[in-house]
């Protein structure tokens, strides 16, 4: 393109036409003349309904400043202004095929310096969008950089839209696109930019707009409010007479004429691309077209564009694949879990299975020598039918006896009942020639004891039971139980004691702590009693600390993720349940003093519990035996007796109904108030 023809100041574009409303001072058929600087620089309107003329009016201003070199770029709505390139050089960019290049908004700073820096006369054709989003973003990003170009240029250029009213409507908001052509109308002309708005209904243009125009092109108008404008803008004279103005005539209103004339414009010169369709052949002629280095640059823009979008694609397409795989992971992850939990309940439950009390479950059997701590060992010897290595069983009754029965007939018998517990050391050797202790020191054995207690047990057997506290043993007598001291050995409290102290006192000083924790809270989660002792909550390290108290018996698991503190249970499986009451209490505090303060403990002796509520003991049947229901003892309470809650009158012996029980059905006198146990045996 060549530079612009500054010579040529106006472009001839009409005649003067003959009617109402038209210049009295110039004769019919006049040429009528348009500055150029004011085209190009100015804001103009060209309006009329379809078929008026309005469309060739455009094109004839076109192809005047293309016939002497000066610039312009058309936004095509409806793709009508392609027919220009039957006699100019110019560029048709847009989205249809038949375009020179497709464009973007991504081309739109190369367009803009295309026209203003090359000369290149452009046809931005908007109509095959398919998204008018897309358009008109692609309108705003050219006319923004027209902008920002002219302020430094100071070119006169003139931007024509089609259809203005889509953009700069009267009734609507305006968007982005709308301000943008605006604020060119406002302030274009003082850096060079003019643009004219081209539109078939006036009254939907905004008339903010219409009002700041330089020179308005007013063709065949027939609505109401259309004319309303007519009359607004000119008068009611010009308002009544654009109703019968003919194809191509129209009132051209200048301001720098100051008079409103009846002019005919000319018919343009190019293909009508825009014409209506007739029966006639359609015979398209041929068009110019640019060369390739014009386009050179647009198609760089256009390759590199759909490089990006390619990459684009590729990743979109990875991500997919990758979101896809991650939503596997997910799932395999989910149901790994749910095995992992289902595996964590399967396991607590073995656990619990296993560790059930040998008299109540089908655990393990705690009573077991192989399942036994070493201070459990040693109280087989007490069994029902075991003696002592060293002494002999005693087998024979005293003759002295108040019952006056044969030792001879007498079954053999136990030297303790089963339901009693004393240690070893603490129980009296009985001489079998006397039926008195072997003992000098203890009150009340040999004859005498049985001369002067008519309720002496027969066969000179004491009713033994243990002094938990002291390590001695009682023998029941007339004037009231009698103690003797007896030495600790293996197998008394002191050493149960010393041996689950030394137990506790081997785990690490965290699990001790944990420990302490139980007790406080008496339930509580591994990972609270972890945290509490100063570990993390790291759950696998917690589970590592609790197990050895687990799997000492020290605590007990309760539900799913808790345990409870059951050091008083483990006292009284160490004592196979002989110990109970404030026995086997001052047993487990004795234990406790090995991770437990004494001054937590002292406080706790000095504002003790209010004791619980006491509660009955029902004596139930032992269940068939073989012996048509008959009731027999098998030396443990807790088979024979059923605890009711809430009960106010004191617990019933079992073992001593279950005895009464058996003399009565052996026709015995079952004496129940003055009967000592001693001669139920």
């Amino acid at each position: 393109m060549t530079d612009t023809d500054t010579d040529t100041e106006t472009i001839t574009v009409a005649d003067v036409s003959e009617g109402p409303g038209g210049d009295t001072d110039a004769d019919p058929g006049t040429p009528v003349s348009l500055p150029v600087v004011e085209l190009l620089t100015g804001r103009g309107f060209v309006t009329g309904k379809s078929g008026s003329g309005k469309s060739n009016t455009a094109s004839v201003l076109v192809e005047n400043l293309l016939a002497n070199n000066f610039p312009v770029l058309v936004v095509d709505t409806d793709g009508e202004y392609y027919g220009l390139k039957e006699e100019f050089e110019l560029l048709h960019a847009g989205a249809d095929d038949e375009c020179d290049i497709q464009v973007s908004p991504e081309h739109a700073e190369k367009i803009a310096s295309l026209a203003l820096e090359s000369n290149v006369p452009i046809i931005l054709d908007v109509s095959g969008y398919l998204d008018d989003e897309v358009a008109k973003e692609l309108l705003l990003s050219v006319a923004k950089h027209l902008f920002a170009k002219e302020k430094k240029l100071k070119k006169p250029f003139l931007m024509l839209v089609e259809e203005v009213h889509e953009y700069i409507p009267e009734g609507g908001g305006l968007d982005e696109t709308g301000k943008m052509l605006i604020k060119i109308g406002k302030r274009g002309r003082k850096h060079g930019l003019g643009i004219v708005g081209i539109s078939q209904r006036p009254a939907d243009v905004k008339k903010d707009f219409i009002t700041q125009c330089d020179w308005l092109v007013w063709h065949r108008l027939t609505w109401n409010n259309d004319t309303n404008v007519v009359s607004r803008i000119i008068d009611a004279e010009h308002a009544n007479a654009v109703e019968d103005l003919g194809d191509g005539e129209a009132f051209l209103m200048t301001d720098w004429s100051e008079s409103v004339r009846r002019v005919q414009f000319h018919r343009k010169r190019t293909f009508d691309a825009g014409a209506t369709p007739g029966l006639d052949d359609f015979e398209r002629p041929e068009l110019k077209s640019v060369s390739d280095d014009l386009v050179s640059d647009l198609r760089e823009i256009s390759d590199e564009q759909e490089r990006r979008e390619s990459e684009l694609a590729d990743l979109r397409q990875e991500l997919d694949r990758k979101e896809a795989r991650i939503e596997e992971l997910e799932a395999e992850l989910a149901e790994a879990r749910d095995l992992s939990r289902m595996a964590d309940q399967f396991a607590q439950a073995m656990l619990q299975k296993a560790e059930a009390p040998y008299r109540g479950g089908d655990g393990r059997n705690r009573a077991r020598a192989s399942a036994m701590a070493a201070d459990q060992i040693e109280l087989d010897a007490y069994e029902p039918g075991d003696a002592a290595p060293d002494e002999p069983a005693d087998t024979t009754r005293d003759e002295g006896s108040d019952d006056g029965d044969s030792g001879a007939d007498e079954p053999d018998r136990p030297a303790i009942e089963p339901g009693d517990w004393p240690p070893s050391a603490s129980v009296s050797e009985v001489d079998p020639a006397d039926g008195g202790t072997t003992d000098p020191t203890t009150p009340g054995s040999g004859d005498d004891a049985d001369a002067g207690d008519s309720n002496a047990p027969v066969g000179g057997q004491a009713d033994v039971t243990f002094d938990a506290e002291s390590g001695a043993s009682e023998r029941a007598g007339a004037d009231g139980p009698d103690r003797t001291t007896a030495a600790t050995t293996h197998g008394t409290r002191e050493a149960v004691v010393a041996d689950l102290r030394s137990t506790i006192e081997a785990l690490p000083d965290i699990s001790r702590r944990m420990l302490a924790h139980y007790r406080r809270e008496r339930t509580a989660d591994p990972v609270d009693a972890h945290v509490a002792a100063g570990g993390t909550p790291d759950q696998p390290m917690a589970y590592g600390r609790n197990r050895p108290l687990r799997t000492d018996g020290f605590v007990e698991h309760v539900d799913e993720g808790r345990y409870r503190y059951a050091l008083r249970d483990r006292v009284a499986a160490a004592f196979d349940g002989h110990l109970d009451g404030d026995a086997l209490d001052e047993t487990v505090r004795d234990v406790e003093r090995s991770f437990v303060d004494e001054e937590t403990l002292a406080a706790e002796e000095t504002d003790p519990q209010v004791a619980d509520e006491q509660d009955e003991v029902e004596v139930v049947d032992g269940g068939d035996s073989g012996d048509g229901g008959r009731i027999g003892d098998d030396g443990f309470v807790d088979e024979d007796a059923v605890v009711i809650e809430g009960s106010d009158d004191p617990p019933a012996s079992a073992d001593d109904a279950t005895r009464r029980q058996m003399a009565a059905d052996d026709g015995s006198d079952p004496r129940s108030d003055d009967l000592t146990d001693a001669e139920f045996l």
